[in-house]
């Protein structure tokens, strides 16, 4: 009699009885589940695996196609890894790095060739469109980690043997396409055939890989005019071959070789020229008495904008540091969201009004009485802190709208003086597996909430996609109307946040539905060995989540 396990499957809603040693692609197809882009990869208790996973015991079961963050991701290392296929077949003695999210795809680096043609990237996409035509199968192998160490350095691949090295595991899993060979941290599809769309074009001095719209799969992300991010990325670069670190394997090796003091020194110090410069260049520009100083979540803009002050300080100004915050309107006033809670991230949760006002006065030589928002109460009252500007005085705003135009329509250009700051991390864990920008500032988020805010990393996770969604709408559309834009992410804040950030990603429980998303960044944060925060400045950008900072927030 055929041995059955029970299945309860989170899209149909119903238990299903299945043979043991099913696939999870065999299940798809058993239950015939409509989901018009088909299934890239599936939840199994909680954590994403690729469709290849086979069933032995009861699960629950959820599918997941690239309307979803985690199954977007398994389409994407799947592209990358036909576009690796391609440049390794057309040309072998090319390397390929798969380098910086912009422009609403990702940037590829190609090495050991001559400046790219536009025939160049018409063989490369017409190789690519003839690999996904093959249905070729996307084989998981596993092997010691040894042996797989061995197979990429036979192949040339040494940074990710390098990162398999510094992992610890006996054993190790890695991924053959055809007679290619690659390595992966999360899951990939079954077979190219499930790549539907893509593009490859020409840009910059390489190539960018153009990826599905989540929100309608059926055409390709609209890019984005990003010249500005596109010159931060390629400056930190510029960093760390300066310091000879762009991979995890790299990092990895430096730190186990006693190099982790000095990386700190390098890039802390790399970080305070950049902003001793920018604090040099408003100076000199008289009429810029007011800076805007906006950026995401966790983008360390808030210590950024003090060490900003201390560096204008040093160049004989005044600077005055004014809280957006404290311009909230009544909390009555507050726009509301769809499911009728208060929407403070909204541009009219703000007294723009007010802050309009005041700024005027003030850049008039008037004196103005600082608003004091009581988030008790929910009421702006008058602060008692009364404002009059010197000639040597700086106004620092700071903020999540600070760059939004209706927000100081009525203050002339002429006078701001606009910096846009997040972390832009660059490091890679090797030169196939990028590392999001966003995971960097989830991480940084997980560690402060919980010790300033006694949040867990289950409540932080659950609140992530709300605070994105804010992003995307208040944020990230202004950026590139920075006068500057500056990277905080420093090169070796993840292996000072690993310790703190993995103790709190273990104690998400797995019946919790974040729990795909904290195992998915325990894995990723496994691979980097965990160095010791003491030798970090008071003054240190990371003090701001991990504690121990001399300024006050």
């Amino acid at each position: 009699m055929l041995k059955t396990v029970n299945i309860r499957c989170v899209n149909t809603g119903r238990t299903h009885k299945v043979p043991v040693g099913f696939t999870l692609e065999d299940f798809y197809d058993m239950i015939e589940l409509d989901m018009p882009y088909g299934s890239t990869s599936a939840k199994v208790n909680n954590k994403v695996e690729g469709l290849h996973y086979t069933i032995f015991s009861d699960k629950d079961v959820e599918f997941l196609d690239v309307t979803s963050q985690s199954g977007l991701r398994t389409y994407v290392r799947s592209l990358f890894f036909v576009l690796y296929k391609a440049v390794s077949e057309l040309y072998p003695a090319a390397g390929l790095q798969i380098d910086t999210p912009v422009a609403n795809g990702y940037y590829c680096r190609l090495s050991n060739m001559e400046p790219l043609t536009e025939e160049t990237v018409n063989r490369l996409r017409d190789k690519m469109q003839e690999i996904i035509d093959d249905k070729i199968p996307y084989h998981r192998v596993v092997a010691r980690t040894e042996d797989a160490v061995r197979l990429f350095r036979e192949h040339g691949l040494e940074d990710k043997a390098l990162l398999l090295e510094g992992f610890g595991e006996i054993y190790t899993t890695y991924y053959t396409l055809g007679d290619t060979v690659d390595y992966f941290y999360g899951s990939l599809l079954v077979n190219t055939g499930q790549i539907h769309l893509f593009g490859l074009e020409a840009f910059a001095d390489g190539l960018l890989l153009r990826l599905p719209d989540p929100k309608n799969p059926k055409q390709l992300q609209p890019m984005r005019h990003q010249p500005k991010m596109f010159s931060v990325f390629e400056e930190q670069h510029q960093w760390q071959n300066i310091l000879g670190v762009s991979t995890v394997g790299e990092l990895n090796a430096l730190c186990q070789q006693g190099g982790a003091i000095d990386l700190i020194n390098v890039s802390e110090a790399l970080q305070e020229k950049k902003i001793s410069a920018l604090a040099d260049r408003i100076a000199s520009e008289p009429k810029r008495s007011v800076v805007l100083i906006a950026g995401p979540s966790s983008s360390g803009k808030t210590t950024f904008a003090k060490r900003l002050a201390v560096q204008l300080f040093a160049c004989g100004k005044k600077p005055v540091s004014i809280e957006l915050d404290n311009y909230f309107v009544d909390r009555e006033k507050t726009p509301v969201d769809k499911e009728g809670n208060y929407d403070f991230e909204h541009i009219k949760a703000m007294n723009m009004r007010l802050l309009s006002k005041q700024m005027n006065a003030l850049l008039h030589g008037e004196e103005v009485e600082l608003p004091r928002y009581d988030f008790q109460s929910g009421k702006s009252l008058k602060s008692g802190t009364r404002l009059k500007l010197s000639p040597d005085n700086i106004v620092i705003f700071e903020g999540i709208h600070a760059l939004n135009p209706m927000l100081t329509k009525d203050v002339p250009d002429e006078n701001k003086f606009k910096i846009y700051a997040s972390a832009l991390t660059t490091i890679m864990l090797d030169h196939h597996n990028y590392i999001p920008t966003t995971d960097n500032r989830l991480l940084r988020r997980i560690v402060r909430d919980h010790k300033y805010r006694g949040c867990t990393a289950e409540q932080t996770i659950r609140q992530w996609p709300s605070v994105r969604a804010g992003e995307e709408k208040w944020i990230f559309p202004y950026q590139e109307e920075a006068d500057v834009m500056v990277n905080t992410a420093l090169l070796f804040e993840l292996p000072a946040l690993r310790r703190q950030a993995m103790r709190l990603l273990e104690q998400v429980p797995e019946h919790a539905p974040e729990y795909s998303e904290a195992y998915r960044l325990r894995k990723f944060l496994s691979y980097l060995c965990p160095i010791d925060i003491e030798p970090l400045p008071p003054t240190s950008l990371l003090r701001e989540f991990l504690g121990g900072s001399t300024f006050k927030y």
